[in-house]
């Protein structure tokens, strides 16, 4: 299994020792969230979701999203896009992907040629 914690220490260049004094636990608390040996509590919790700038479900693996803050800036539009996005196959895709490319290359091809 993932280990978010892990994972957002070492993005930070943070040694378990380090994070420890700034949750306020042991370097042993530390290291058994990280290899699932103890439950971290929801005051933890909420001080790397702050630290980390990133969700309790991100931490959790709850959700793949690392701010919900984004999925709340949305429009109805957008999040409907994103929903039939997620019911095409792979290959519908992607085949979907390189269309929206496609109109963005050309949007700035013609951008450039009008300056």
């Amino acid at each position: 299994m993932v280990n978010r914690i892990k994972e957002l220490r070492e993005e930070k260049g943070m040694t378990q020792q380090r994070l420890s004094i700034e949750l306020g636990v042991t370097q042993e608390a530390v290291s058994g969230y990280e290899n699932g040996r103890h439950y971290i509590s929801m005051p933890c919790l909420l001080k790397l979701s702050e630290m980390f700038n990133v969700s309790c479900d991100y931490i959790l693996c709850l959700s793949d999203i690392r701010n919900m803050t984004a999925v709340k800036d949305l429009s109805s539009e957008e999040i409907e896009l994103i929903s039939d996005f997620r019911s095409l196959l792979p290959s519908e895709r992607a085949m979907l992907k390189g269309y929206i490319k496609g109109i963005s290359d050309n949007r700035i091809k013609k951008k450039g040629n009008s300056t």
